[in-house]
């Protein structure tokens, strides 16, 4: 990182790098009949966990279904959770979504711009996802669900990835696919653009830009995002830190 680095582009991983969330759902579908017998799950009974951590994930699935899972419980569910996903994705590497490489690529050879991963997932399930899908993450700052004590809603992930940029958060852009992931970068005092490829529109409201692909920005984009009076919002938007 050089002098001249003035602004932070953060990548959020499930459903933003690639289409995991499909793949997630699947793996929590079997294990969760597999080890409690819980039938019946479909994919939008994860909404509520979306973005939050494993944890939050297997629990809102179980919840819907009237069971509440043991920390024990939980802990056996996502590790299986985890060996299913590595698994799948093995035998079925997920590309990229589109304009993600060219996203990323623009701000990497770009002096004024310096480029995060910060995802709730777990390094080992997280940078899986990143190799599929051909993503220079050893380029960048990297920041995952092992490496804070609070996951999404709550901001540590995001300001624990623009202290490793070396930036303020106010001067740092996320991009997220979640509402969940859109309250935390906020409580960070990021700014958020979101991407409709887990959460339609109409859900993602809250974020300063709303986006069908990747492929329809580049850091023109998002310049005008950080240098649009009012977006510098660090310190400004919040939630209660010890969520």
């Amino acid at each position: 990182m050089t002098a001249t680095v003035e602004h932070g582009l953060i990548f959020d991983v499930d459903g933003v790098i690639a289409d995991t969330e499909a793949v997630n759902a699947t793996a929590t579908i079997r294990v969760l009949e597999d080890l409690f017998g819980i039938s019946g799950v479909v994919r939008d009974d994860f909404a509520d966990g979306v973005g939050r951590g494993a944890a939050a994930y297997v629990r809102a699935a179980a919840r819907i279904h009237g069971v509440e899972l043991s920390d024990e419980q939980v802990s056996a569910a996502t590790s299986a959770r985890q060996n299913t996903f590595l698994n799948m994705l093995a035998k079925e590497p997920l590309p990229a979504f589109p304009g993600v490489p060219e996203l990323i690529h623009e701000a990497l050879i770009d002096d004024g711009f310096a480029v995060a991963i910060a995802t709730s997932s777990t390094r080992e399930k997280s940078q899986a996802v990143l190799e599929s899908a051909g993503i220079p993450y050893e380029n960048m700052v990297y920041v995952t669900g092992s490496d804070v004590s609070h996951k999404k809603p709550h901001p540590e992930l995001f300001l624990t990835a623009a202290e490793g940029l070396g930036l303020p958060p106010g001067k740092c852009v996320v991009i997220e696919d979640a509402p969940n992931g859109i309250e935390s970068a906020h409580a960070a005092g990021c700014i958020c653009v979101a991407v409709t490829n887990s959460f339609p529109a109409s859900e993602l409201t809250q974020s300063d830009r709303i986006v069908d692909s990747l492929a329809q920005i580049d850091l023109s984009v998002i310049l005008e995002l950080v240098k649009q009076p009012g977006l510098d919002i660090s310190g400004q938007r919040g939630i209660d830190h010890e969520k």
